[in-house]
């Protein structure tokens, strides 16, 4: 009774700290979001003064062009008073001293726009250090609420283990919101940024059609195009680092000859896919966890290994399907990277296998390569 009262207890003090952590968590993401939206408020004024500044600058140095022909004229008709009369004199005189003004003023409107432009510039310039600070709360928040999130019913059990479970279920976490991180940041230095980006730009082109710049206009209208569809095509990419709709269409092995291709194009790894059995209707879940074990190893491979070659190997059997990814890379110490308590990778490969009722076993040593199996028993 008093364990289960403790219990209660502690599961109380647990939810009330979830909910203050949480509410805290969306206060930064609002200060991120109003940030960004002052980032972009601020690119396009500063986008506009840009061009304000080049058009001064260049009516400044038309106006010392001018200011020095009038001043050699006016030495010219000085020297030579007996040729020209005093009306030609007063007229060169005049246009010197209205030059001379008018650049006075063109080039204090440089200054004062430079001066602002390096205002916005420094203030863009926190406002993108309070946007990663923010980012970087969030991503710790994530982790302490995924932490306190977990399931309090079973704690005796848990703590037989408590110390393995929790270096692994706090490892598990963060690895999960460096994820969610690694797709924000994909997202908004991708789509997020060519679509603000599209509206700077469109307002630009709105600017040139009431000015009748119909021609410039269409020019921005084809660039903006070209922007959209490179943005459309970071989208579908991220939205297949997700979840490739294609397992479910066209099955494991054909998304995984795409993925494949894919990845030999963007890293130069040659990797050959080897595939015994006739492949069987597998669960959709069973499908993902396939694709995201060889997703996984061969992201490992791109990091670590300095691999030229790798092979996937997947055979399936009557009771079960089993995956081997083998690398000619630099390897390591198996026994020393236990010691340390493994890396994100590798623990979540093997939790992702445990979840799957299978096995993993890992094999590598310095400069032979490394190893990687996986049995996942199946039902077809």
């Amino acid at each position: 009774m008093n364990q289960a009262i403790s219990i209660s207890m502690l599961d109380g003090v647990i939810k009330r700290t979830i909910e203050t952590v949480e509410a805290s968590k969306a206060q930064i993401f609002e200060i991120s979001e109003h940030a960004r939206q002052q980032g972009n408020t601020l690119k396009l004024e500063l986008h506009e003064l840009r061009q304000e500044i080049s058009k001064v600058i260049q009516k400044v140095d038309a106006l010392e062009l001018a200011y020095r022909k009038s001043r050699n004229r006016l030495v010219l008709v000085s020297r030579n008073f007996h040729t020209y009369t005093e009306e030609d004199i007063r007229i060169a005189y005049e246009e010197a001293s209205r030059i001379q003004v008018e650049l006075s003023i063109f080039r204090e409107r440089e200054n004062n726009l430079k001066r602002r432009r390096n205002d916005l510039e420094r203030q863009l310039r926190n406002l993108e250090e309070t946007i990663e600070r923010a980012e970087k709360l969030v991503t710790q928040m994530g982790v302490v609420l995924g932490y306190l999130t977990g399931d309090l019913s079973k704690v005796d059990e848990a703590l037989e283990t408590a110390k393995q479970h929790q270096m692994m279920g706090l490892k598990i976490i963060q690895a999960q919101e460096e994820e969610r991180k690694r797709v924000a940041r994909e997202i908004h230095d991708g789509p997020a940024q060519s679509m603000a980006n599209v509206v700077l730009r469109s307002e630009i082109v709105e600017k040139m059609l009431k000015n009748d710049r119909i021609l410039e206009a269409q020019m921005e209208l084809h660039e903006l195009k070209e922007m959209v569809r490179m943005s459309l095509a970071d989208v579908r990419r991220i939205i297949f680092d997700l979840r490739p709709m294609a397992l479910d269409d066209l099955g494991l092995v054909p998304t995984l000859q795409k993925y494949i291709q894919t990845y030999e194009e963007r890293t130069q790894v040659t990797v050959d896919l080897v595939v015994f059995g006739v492949e069987q209707p597998l669960k959709s879940s069973v499908k993902a966890a396939i694709f995201r074990l060889v997703q996984e190893c061969l992201n490992n491979v791109e990091k670590h290994a300095g691999a030229n070659k790798v092979q996937v190997k997947l055979e399936f059997l009557e009771d079960a399907l089993v995956l081997v990814v083998k690398d000619d890379g630099i390897g390591f110490d198996v026994d020393q990277l236990t010691a340390k308590g493994g890396s994100f990778g590798l623990l979540g490969m093997k939790e992702r296998a445990q979840l799957l009722e299978g096995t993993m076993e890992l094999q590598s040593s310095p400069g032979e390569g490394t190893k990687v199996m996986f049995q996942i028993p199946v039902k077809y």
